[in-house]
């Protein structure tokens, strides 16, 4: 029998939550009023009333081309997404219901290749981007970004297969399902959730990605990480214009994730099948 919990207690929790939340949020809160202001005001001081002049907008928009980096940024992280679940659905298929012994090794393997720092393999993965031709294009980033983001990708939907009572399948075998048909006409529907929630989340992470996109890409390929690094020169940092430029990239991603919480919730705490 659930514990009932006391007004008191909801109202601390509900005011910690939104404490905790306003923390989590604040920079970002800062980052889109700071783009509001002047350069001269943005530089003045701590300050969180804009002017509201689309200065800095009207600057970033007239030095470059926003929308060819948020293509490049749409393309790189659907691409890779996509091109992960191509590789993770079936991994994840034969993990959870045909493990073997070095399955659990398998799984904490990928796992500690994501504990590893990006810097410590840069120069040989500059060396093989360099000589397959593969710098500064979309199609190098784009599996670049599917190796990065793969191992949390086949863990989630393996966490998630786990969960799907294996007697389905095997009614699908007996009534004569291909090993296909019963990925994609079985498995796949009764995870859609749990799929839905995995392509979310990897989306953000190939969106966010900086490291690589701006050590591997110039101009052809350039996404917003490296739009918003362009504003860093050795003249110095112009605060309103870089603030600008971060609150056009972090837009599209914020909208998404609003518009999709409910999905990417559910997935992530529910799993594919209660």
């Amino acid at each position: 029998m659930a514990r009932a919990i006391s007004t008191k207690r909801k109202a601390v929790f509900t005011v910690a939550a939104w404490i905790v939340a306003l923390i989590i949020f604040f920079p970002i809160l800062y980052t889109i009023i700071t783009s509001f202001k002047s350069e001269t005001e943005a530089i003045a001081g701590f300050n969180m009333i804009p002017s509201g002049t689309l200065e800095s907008y009207a600057e970033v928009q007239g030095q470059y081309n926003y929308f060819k980096p948020f293509m490049n940024s749409v393309i790189l992280s659907v691409g890779s997404t996509l091109l992960a679940l191509l590789i993770a659905v079936p991994a994840a298929w034969s993990m959870a219901f045909s493990p073997t012994r070095r399955t659990k090794d398998i799984l904490m393997w990928m796992l500690s290749t994501k504990m590893m720092p990006a810097v410590a393999v840069l120069f040989p993965m500059y060396l093989i981007f360099r000589n397959l031709g593969l710098l500064d294009s979309r199609i190098g980033l784009t599996v670049m970004l599917t190796m990065i983001n793969l191992p949390i990708v086949v863990w989630m939907l393996y966490t998630y297969f786990r969960e799907i009572p294996s007697e389905i399948l095997e009614a699908a075998r007996m009534d004569g399902a291909s090993l296909w048909n019963e990925i994609i006409y079985v498995l796949t529907p009764m995870a859609v959730p749990g799929i839905a929630s995995t392509m979310l989340l990897n989306i953000i992470l190939a969106w966010n990605e900086a490291f690589w996109t701006i050590r591997l890409t110039a101009t052809n390929a350039a996404p917003l990480t490296a739009f918003i690094s362009s504003f860093s020169s050795p003249q110095g940092l112009f605060w309103a214009k870089l603030s600008a430029a971060s609150t056009l990239a972090i837009a599209p991603i914020l909208i998404m994730g609003w518009f999709s919480q409910k999905q990417l919730v559910r997935g992530l705490t529910f799993g594919a099948v209660k």
